[in-house]
C-alpha cells in the first residue's frame, strides 16, 4: 500500500506528519511524493486562518476527483477546532483531529478493508490528558532534527484558534525526550530544535521547566547545537535566561514572539505584556549571552482590528528599534471562532496589505544591515542542502543563512567559516583557516 502526505502549517505539524509517515512505514506502507499514485492521501491541516481550511478542502476535493478509489484523510487542527464542519466534508473518507494520532492507521484500514464506509474519529481534548508520544528518528533534510516536547496552549489571545485546536498544555516526559535525543545523536544528527505549541510552558504541568530540559539535552553525547522554537517573552524569567545562557550548546538565536510593537494593540490582542516589557526581556537576553552576539527573530501582525495609522507607525518604530535579524510580517486574517473576528473597526484588506508591504520593506533593510555588520566574523556553520559537490547552504548559530564552498565535507558537518557579503537572501562565506595555523 502507498500513502501520500500533504502538510500545512507549523514545524509541529511537519514533525507530526513525519511521525505519522514512520507509523505507516512500520506497518508496511510506502510513503510516496506528491504526484505519485497512492492508495491513501492524508492532509495534515492547519487552521490558523480560514485560508488554511480552504486549502485542505481544495486538496481533498482534487484527490477524490483524481483518485476516486483511494482513501482520503483529513486530520490535524482543522477538524479538532471545527469538528462538525470538518465531519461534513464528504470528500474525506476518514476525519480525525489533533489528538490520538496513532488511531489514524486503524481508521484508514477500516475503510480500506471495507469494514466501514467512512470514519469520523475526532476526540475532544480534556484537562489532564497526557502528551501523545510520536517519536521521530529521521528527517527530510538529514541535518537538523526537530523534537516535539510539548503540545497545547493555555492562553486566550483574541486572534488565535490554536487553544481550541490543540487543547491544554501537555508536556512530554523528559526521559522520553532524552531517549529520543540519544537515538538522534546516534543517527548522526548534531543539531536539534526543540519545538512545541507553547514552548516556554514546558514542564508547567509536570513540575519541571524548559531551562532544565535544555541543560539535560546538552549533556547528550553528540548533540552539539540546540535551538528553541517560538518563545513568549513574558514567560522567560530572569533565572531561566541565566540558566539558558550558561549552556554552550544553545544557539544564541531566539524567536521571541511580538505580534505588535504597539502596546495598545497588544492589549486588544490580549497579549500579556507591553512593548516596554518586551524590550526589557530582549535586553536581558542580549546581556546574559554577552560577549556572544544574540540574534532575535519574531512575528508581527499588521492591520489588527482598531489599529490606526498612528498605531501602525508606533509598531513599525518599535520593530525597527529591536534590530531583528528576521521578521515574519502577516496581515491580520479574520478567523472565525476567535473573539477578534467580531471586533469593530476591521481594517480593509487593501490597507492591511499596504501596511504589510511597508513593514516588510523596512525590516528587510534592517536584516541587510545586520547581515552586513557580521561580515568578517569567524563562526561555525552547519552544512545543510548541497547545491553541488562542494557548495552548500547552511546556518550560523545566530541563524544567518549562508552559501559556502566546502570541498571534502558533506551535509551535517559543522565547519568554521568567515562571513562575507550579503546578497539579500544569503551571506556568501568562505571556509576559515585552522586557528592553529
Amino acid at each position: 500500500m502507498r500513502v501520500n502526505f500533504y502538510t500545512l502549517g507549523c514545524k509541529v505539524n511537519q514533525n507530526e506528519t513525519g511521525a505519522l509517515a514512520q507509523l505507516f512505514e512500520s506497518n508496511g506502507y510506502t510513503v510516496v511524493e506528491a504526484g505519485e499514485e497512492a492508495d491513501v492521501y492524508v492532509v495534515n491541516s492547519c487552521t490558523v486562518t480560514n485560508f488554511g481550511d480552504q486549502k485542505s478542502r481544495k486538496w481533498l476535493r482534487r484527490q477524490k476527483r483524481e483518485h476516486p478509489q483511494a482513501v482520503t484523510v483529513l486530520t490535524g487542527c482543522y477538524p479538532q477546532a471545527f469538528p462538525e464542519e470538518a465531519a461534513a466534508i464528504r470528500e474525506a473518507d476518514v476525519v480525525t483531529g489533533s489528538g490520538n494520532r496513532r488511531a489514524i492507521l486503524q481508521d484508514v484500514e477500516k475503510v480500506l478493508h471495507g469494514e466501514q464506509e467512512r470514519v469520523v474519529d475526532i476526540r475532544p481534548h480534556h484537562k489532564g490528558e497526557a502528551f501523545e508520544e510520536l517519536p521521530m528518528d529521521k528527517f527530510a533534510d538529514h541535518t537538523r532534527a526537530f523534537v516535539k516536547v510539548e503540545d497545547g496552549c493555555n492562553r486566550q489571545c483574541a486572534y488565535c484558534v490554536i487553544p481550541r485546536a490543540r487543547g491544554p498544555v501537555r508536556s512530554r516526559s523528559e526521559a522520553s525526550i532524552l531517549e529520543e535525543l540519544h537515538r538522534l545523536a546516534g543517527a548522526g544528527y548534531r543539531e536539534v530544535v526543540l519545538t512545541a505549541i507553547s514552548l516556554p510552558s514546558y514542564g508547567s504541568d509536570t513540575g519541571t521547566d524548559l531551562a532544565e530540559l535544555v541543560e539535560h539535552a546538552a549533556a547528550v553525547p553528540g548533540i552539539e547545537r540546540i535551538r528553541l522554537g517560538s518563545l513568549d517573552p513574558d514567560m522567560l524569567t530572569e533565572s531561566a535566561i541565566r540558566r539558558l545562557a550558561a549552556v554552550p550548546q544553545l544557539c544564541p538565536q531566539f524567536h521571541l514572539s511580538l505580534q505588535s510593537g504597539c502596546s495598545k494593540t497588544l492589549r486588544a490582542m490580549r497579549r500579556p505584556y507591553t512593548t516596554e516589557q518586551y524590550a526589557d526581556i530582549a535586553r536581558r537576553l542580549r546581556e546574559a549571552f554577552a560577549p556572544t552576539p544574540v540574534s532575535l527573530t519574531t512575528d508581527v501582525i499588521v492591520g489588527f482590528p482598531g489599529e490606526t495609522e498612528e498605531d501602525f507607525e508606533e509598531s513599525l518604530r518599535f520593530v525597527l528599534s529591536q534590530r531583528f535579524l528576521k521578521v515574519h510580517v502577516f496581515p491580520y486574517s479574520r478567523r472565525s471562532g476567535t473573539p477578534a473576528f467580531d471586533f469593530p473597526d476591521q481594517i480593509p484588506e487593501h490597507e492591511k496589505e499596504a501596511r504589510s508591504r511597508r513593514m516588510n520593506r523596512a525590516v528587510e533593510a534592517v536584516r541587510a544591515e545586520e547581515a552586513a555588520a557580521m561580515q568578517g566574523w569567524r563562526t561555525p556553520v552547519l552544512l545543510e542542502t548541497p547545491l553541488s559537490q562542494t557548495l552548500f547552504t547552511g546556518y550560523t548559530p545566530q541563524y544567518l543563512p549562508v552559501y559556502v564552498s566546502a570541498p571534502g565535507h558533506r551535509s551535517g558537518d559543522i565547519v568554521p567559516v568567515i562571513l562575507g557579503e550579503w546578497d539579500g537572501q544569503h551571506c556568501h562565506a568562505a571556509l576559515a583557516p585552522c586557528e592553529n595555523g
